[in-house]
């Protein structure tokens, strides 16, 4: 497949430019599943600019350049792009790259113009799922989560909450007794299918991720349902209070807790890395919130964990996430990847396993932890989200006051 990238040629005929509308995108994987989302194609003035849809989140990209019948579309965040090949006025084929800890992830891709819908096979149903079901997901060992749908005729959208966050908004269909859903945002690329057996118990369920990861899983109809956070917790070791690192910014500046920026102010130290997409959803609420309260007395400062452990490449990719949600606290490079065993030690001594990204360490003014928040529901988990703002915004009012 990468021959294919490098094959990408010029053709000498002039190519019509691609047309507005809806398109249909279907990802590759090597076991015969597809990935499928819908881009909307749109044109300001003169240059190509996508919409990436998945349910009410609409992904902007604008970074698109075309030679002849070669197009190279670079997302607005991660590393992470499409090169593809204009088959047709109507078809596009190449593949989607990803950078990883590793080696650079390649699906094949197709894009096919004017289908506006997912699932367009979906048929009609009788079986009704909306609402809050309890699931079981099964990655080597099980581990327990929460599904929401929203259902209207066939069209279906939801989420899956886990002890690690969301998986964000989430888009398909109900046919007969199948579910699919399914979303892309440039990181994570999701496909959920299951058997509808009635209208208390969902089962056979598969969940593909990426190239090649799948994942089994059930769920039951269960209004209750919650996420237990025993699995995600994380503490300041026995006589620990304070952290002490000390990491350069995205300009090679050393920053530290000890720095006059931090004294006497309401801290809050965010672990996270530009290529988390439930990072993205919590950066956008930090730096929203930070650009509009600093008058407050309150600082922030993000340690990043990134793919790599060279400071150029994870520089270029936060340049990019600075720059997209307006971050205008310091972002520091921890030069320690996501993927290493012992990210914690190396970096915060002090505090229990780092168990997932985001995590929020919240100080007082007395420089001391009051308070650990891990994982992140972002804005496509509804009421999860407004209920962690409402615990967010007391939270920091109380320690504003002390």
């Amino acid at each position: 497949m990468i021959g294919f990238i490098t094959a990408l040629t010029l053709n000498a005929a002039a190519i019509a430019p691609l047309p507005a509308g809806w398109w249909r995108a279907s990802l590759q994987r090597a076991d015969g599943h597809t990935i499928d989302f819908n881009v909307a194609m749109q044109y300001k003035n003169g240059k190509p600019v996508w919409f990436i849809r998945n349910a009410t989140e609409k992904i902007q990209v604008t970074c698109i350049e075309q030679k002849q019948d070669s197009i190279l579309v670079q997302m607005p965040l991660f590393e992470s792009e499409f090169r593809l090949q204009q088959v047709n006025n109507h078809t596009l084929r190449g593949v989607w790259i990803k950078g990883t800890s590793t080696v650079m992830q390649v699906m094949p891709v197709t894009f096919v113009y004017n289908q506006s819908q997912r699932y367009p096979q979906a048929k009609q149903t009788k079986q009704k799922i909306t609402g809050r079901w309890g699931a079981t997901f099964i990655d080597k060992k099980p581990y327990p989560a929460v599904v929401e749908f929203k259902q209207n005729g066939t069209a279906l959208t939801g989420t899956v909450l886990t002890p690690t966050g969301d998986y964000r908004y989430l888009e398909g269909a109900v046919s007969n007794d199948t579910l699919h859903l399914s979303t892309f945002d440039g990181s994570h690329a999701y496909y959920f299918r299951a058997t509808i057996k009635n209208d208390s118990m969902i089962a056979d369920g598969e969940y593909f991720s990426g190239a090649t990861s799948i994942e089994k899983w059930t769920a039951w109809r269960d209004e209750k349902a919650i996420v237990p956070d025993t699995l995600s917790a994380v503490y300041m070791k026995r006589g620990e209070d304070r952290l002490h690192f000390r990491f350069p910014d995205l300009d090679s500046n050393f920053v530290s807790m000890s720095d006059p920026r931090f004294r006497n102010k309401v801290v809050i130290v965010q672990l996270m890395g530009s290529w988390c997409p439930n990072c993205m959803d919590e950066t956008a609420f930090l730096s929203e919130y930070y650009n509009n309260n600093k008058q407050r007395g309150i600082e922030m400062v993000a340690l990043a964990y990134e793919n790599s452990t060279d400071f150029h490449r994870s520089q270029k990719s936060l340049r990019r996430f600075q720059q997209r949600f307006n971050i205008t606290y310091p972002m520091l490079i921890t030069g320690v990847r996501a993927a290493d065993s012992l990210r914690t030690e190396k970096t915060l001594p002090e505090i229990t396993k780092i168990k997932m990204l985001p995590t929020a360490l919240f100080f007082g003014r007395d420089g001391t932890v009051k308070r650990i928040h891990t994982g992140f529901y972002g804005p496509g988990t509804g009421e999860h989200y407004e209920a962690f703002k409402k615990e967010f915004y007391a939270i920091m009012d109380e320690l504003l006051k002390q």
